[in-house]
């Protein structure tokens, strides 16, 4: 898999053997945005086609377009886990907040480079 970032958006862009064609789809929202072409050059011009409409449907239609997440969660872990993060945050002078954003931001830093 590969990103394409463009205009505060990111999309997961695939091969599709079968069809001989590149696609790829707007990730972080909930709102199915996706968009296909035959070429790399011409993949990356249907992207940013594809968040410009985006962004002109939702205003046509009074709609907000939504933007990747607001930065709250919740998150259920084990009681184990939950401790060893309070303290392991605790140790590191760190809120749990604090600590868990940071060692989210790592991983998530990780996954992204890596795909």
């Amino acid at each position: 898999m590969n990103v394409l970032k463009h205009n505060g958006y990111m999309a997961r862009v695939a091969f599709d053997d079968e069809d001989e064609i590149f696609v790829g789809r707007l990730a972080g929202i909930t709102d199915i945005i996706s968009f296909h072409a035959d070429t790399v050059s011409g993949l990356k011009a249907a992207f940013h086609e594809a968040v410009a409409d985006y962004i002109a449907t939702c205003a046509k239609a009074g709609k907000k377009p939504e933007k990747p997440y607001s930065g709250q969660i919740m998150v259920r872990v084990d009681p184990v886990v939950h401790a060893r993060a309070v303290l392991a945050a605790e140790l590191a002078g760190k809120s749990l907040a604090g600590w868990t954003e940071e060692k989210l931001r790592e991983a998530a830093t990780r996954e992204i480079e890596a795909a």
